[in-house]
């Protein structure tokens, strides 16, 4: 790579906008087949095209969308479509080009090396910028302030390089973004009509201002942006794209999202999986739900591990050798998961009676999806006179030894992928799904008992 202006313009490099950069590298992937937006899942027929256009136009963009739509991750891979790498004047405290500088300082190193001027390299994860906003945020956080170290140096106020600049300049010839917009007080908003019309800044009554190169993106939640009207006028009007995202419109997004992101500590079939991806979904239908407050993505991702994590502690207790989830770790999620939802006003003290009924229902639905074309019948009848009996303490082998010796089993194994394997786990855990249908269907009943574990019957 060129270490110097002269061997740069040697080299034939071509200086672009941060949004030319964007917009080409993303036409050249779509052109090339290529995914630009890795790990991105259930946007592509919606928010993905919508947003496409936006940077193509050089828009500046804000994502509405409740919590846990993604919006976050959405936005830095955008960070993505920039080039790999890009050269800045070394030294330059804001990432100038080394065809353009802007900053005094730079100027005039420019203007004294010539085409000696030192060139350093910076990455793309180096040129984005995101900020958390808050109602502490200051003026000086994002655009900058006079820097009281420099004046005591003996730096007259008026001195342009006593000014300490803020996150949005250091994000020159970047992506600068912005989380929940709604939060920054007006006169913080303020503070950036200049950056997205004029791109420019102006710090304290210094004559400066720069000629930023920036895209500035956003996120908000609805309710905030549209009702609460905390998002000045003039600052809307400023974004040149609004997208609406939203959360997985497929079930199969959502079992795919909860795949991608949970980080599991022990092995969970996908039919448990599925169950917590309907169950997820369900509470987003359920009037009992705050559904303004929206259910996230991160609950689904929340409920998989709390069901791994039941699994490798019930593996720990039975002295299983390996920790496979069964239906008998859902148990688990309402009590764990239920403060990360917010419930409708005149359900308390009914949270988890709520929880309870949906994750059934959802364990019923996936049972019957998966095992449809089954007849259970031969099942039943063994079961009622062969009682099985299960729990988190009961291990796997326990379950498989009293299971009765029907062929609907080796089907239901085969469905539910736990044909062909000598671990107990897999067969445990397809039988429990089958068993638990049969008593949602009421063909079966169930007997608790003071160790926590059932019986079927």
């Amino acid at each position: 790579m060129p270490r110097t202006l002269g061997e740069l313009r040697a080299s034939g490099h071509q200086l672009r906008g941060v949004k030319d950069e964007i917009r080409q590298n993303l036409i050249d992937a779509l052109r090339s087949g290529a995914d630009p937006w890795p790990g991105i899942v259930g946007f592509e027929s919606t928010v993905l095209p919508q947003l496409e256009r936006a940077l193509i136009a050089g828009h500046d963009v804000v994502l509405l969308g409740e919590r846990g739509q993604g919006k976050t991750r959405l936005l830095r891979s955008i960070a993505n479509l920039l080039d790999e790498w890009t050269p800045v004047i070394e030294g330059s405290e804001i990432g100038e080009h080394p065809y353009e500088p802007i900053t005094p300082a730079s100027r005039r190193r420019a203007a004294e090396l010539g085409d000696a001027l030192p060139v350093a390299w910076r990455h793309r994860d180096e040129r984005y910028t995101e900020k958390l906003a808050t109602p502490d945020t200051a003026v000086a956080d994002l655009i900058g302030d006079v820097d009281p170290v420099r004046v005591a140096e003996g730096r007259s106020l008026g001195d342009p390089e006593t000014i300490h600049y803020g996150l949005v300049p250091r994000a020159h010839r970047g992506i600068v973004t912005i989380n929940e917009l709604p939060d920054l007080a007006e006169r913080i908003q303020v503070s950036l009509l200049n950056v997205m019309e004029e791109r420019d800044i102006q710090v304290r009554g210094y004559t400066l201002r720069l000629p930023l190169d920036i895209l500035l993106v956003a996120s908000a939640n609805p309710e905030d942006y549209t009702n609460r009207g905390r998002i000045i006028t003039p600052l809307k009007d400023r974004f040149g794209a609004e997208v609406r995202t939203h959360y997985p419109l497929e079930l199969a997004d959502e079992i795919a999202l909860v795949e991608q992101e949970a980080e599991l500590v022990a092995e969970v079939p996908r039919h448990l999986i599925e169950v917590v991806a309907r169950f997820t979904r369900s509470l987003r239908d359920s009037s009992a739900v705050d559904q303004a407050s929206g259910v996230s993505a991160r609950f689904a991702v929340a409920a998989a591990e709390t069901v791994a994590a039941a699994a490798l502690r019930r593996a720990a207790i039975t002295g299983e050798g390996r920790a496979y989830a069964r239906p008998v770790d859902l148990d688990s999620v309402p009590a764990v998961l239920r403060g990360k939802l917010e419930f409708a006003s005149g359900e308390e003290g009914r949270e988890t009676e709520h929880l309870v009924h949906l994750l059934r229902r959802a364990t019923a639905d996936t049972a019957r999806f998966r095992l449809r074309g089954i007849d259970l019948n031969a099942l039943a009848e063994a079961v009622s006179g062969n009682p099985v009996r299960t729990g988190e303490r009961i291990p796997a082998r326990e379950v498989v030894a009293a299971l009765p010796a029907t062929a609907v089993l080796t089907e239901v194994a085969s469905r539910l992928d736990a044909g062909g394997t000598e671990d107990p786990g897999p067969m445990a855990s397809a039988a429990e799904l089958a068993l638990e249908l049969l008593y949602l269907t009421r063909r079966l009943t169930k007997d608790e008992t003071d160790d926590d574990s059932v019986s079927y019957r």
